[in-house]
């Protein structure tokens, strides 16, 4: 078997889809990182030269290949463009043995895989409202950012406003459901002790990026201060930008993304990585469908796996897949169809292509105009 082609879609929202075609007629399909789509599709047709006419069945040379050929290795577009591919190489394998995924990274560990939601709401009824809607359709987790722009250091009223979201959702919700509060790097070392500090009562089950990865060393001091668990990962890819985070202690819960951090078995060695040191595996997906196929394939086999991101309802591929992914009481069951268990709509996909719009990437604190992370 030999790679022939290789094509690549930009849609809406913001998802960047690869296929590679081969001579025996089996293609595979694979997810790379969104944002920056244009970028990430030319990185990827910069790789045609190391695929083309290539075994494609051999998928760690074709990574090591793709990723220690060039002399500068790594980055976001580059391990974007690596990711995609591989995962579309494991979909070749899987498809041309007539088996899932997970069943060639060991099999399986579980039955069905644990989906978590956001509430939404600008009031704290809203917010609680929306909390019960989500646990009332089987939903034993959700996630949320409990406030928006946040100085280096900030007055205290904002951490108050902060944690009676945080409250409200617990009161609406009960103990039985659990709370992932998102803190996106917002917020500075300081003001992630005090914000961590007037949640703790509500019982998080983790606290997504509470600084920025960029400064390791600031989030293990952080974890040093913090009761509640450290999750990190989205903004960090290949094993060996996780392996820091691990030595340090900085993190209970690693968040590796399949569409960035270097695709399929990438997210497996970083989870085996992880339960070496007694952590969790929750991959992330705010993005599309196929990223979420692979994440569930890896879920499915990771004994440390804890449970699961999506973009409801797009990322379960409405719009662009033939038999979309469907979330019950909370769980997706176990993908039982060869390769990733799904079928694109490839006509969709070239009628829809993603339309060039402004960066969203920028937001200022209205009182200064400074920067401010988002």
């Amino acid at each position: 078997m030999k790679i022939t082609q290789i094509r690549c879609y930009a849609v809406p929202p913001r998802w960047v889809f690869v296929k590679i075609e081969t001579d025996e007629g089996i293609s595979g399909w694979g997810e790379c990182l969104g944002d920056k789509a244009f970028v990430v599709k030319e990185a990827v047709h910069s790789f045609e030269h190391a695929l083309l006419q290539q075994n494609p069945l051999n998928i760690t040379h074709h990574w090591q290949s793709m990723y220690r050929g060039p002399f500068w290795r790594g980055g976001p577009i580059l391990c974007a463009a690596i990711s995609g591919l591989e995962m579309a190489l494991w979909d070749i394998l899987g498809r041309s043995l007539n088996v899932p995924v997970w069943q060639l990274l060991g099999g399986a560990v579980r039955n069905s895989i644990r989906m978590y939601s956001r509430p939404g709401g600008s009031t704290l009824q809203q917010l609680a409202e929306s909390a019960q809607r989500k646990a009332a359709e089987g939903y034993t987790a959700l996630k949320f950012c409990p406030f928006e722009k946040v100085h280096i250091l900030d007055h205290y009223a904002l951490v108050e406003e902060a944690a009676a979201r945080v409250q409200a959702v617990r009161e609406a919700v009960g103990s039985k459901v659990d709370i992932l509060l998102d803190f996106h790097g917002r917020v500075g070392p300081a003001m992630a002790v005090w914000m961590e500090e007037a949640m703790r009562p509500y019982h998080p089950l983790f606290i997504e990026e509470p600084v920025l990865p960029e400064n390791k060393d600031a989030l293990a001091r952080v974890a040093q201060q913090f009761k509640t668990p450290i999750a990190t990962g989205e903004r960090l890819f290949t094993k060996w930008g996780f392996r820091e985070i691990l030595e340090s202690g900085a993190a209970a819960v690693l968040q590796p993304d399949p569409c960035i951090c270097g695709g399929i078995q990438e997210t497996r060695h970083i989870g085996a990585m992880a339960e070496t040191c007694y952590a969790a595996l929750a991959p992330h997906n705010p993005y599309g469908p196929i990223n979420l196929a692979a994440c569930l394939h890896v879920d499915a086999a990771a004994p440390n796996f804890l449970v699961q991101e999506f973009v409801d309802p797009d990322g379960l591929g409405a719009s662009c897949l033939k038999e979309p992914w469907r979330v019950d009481n909370g769980y997706i069951a176990l993908p039982q169809k060869p390769g990733l268990g799904i079928e694109p709509d490839e006509e969709w996909l070239k009628n829809n292509p993603l339309q060039p719009k402004p960066d969203p990437g920028r937001w200022f604190h209205e009182d200064d105009q400074s920067m401010a992370d988002w």
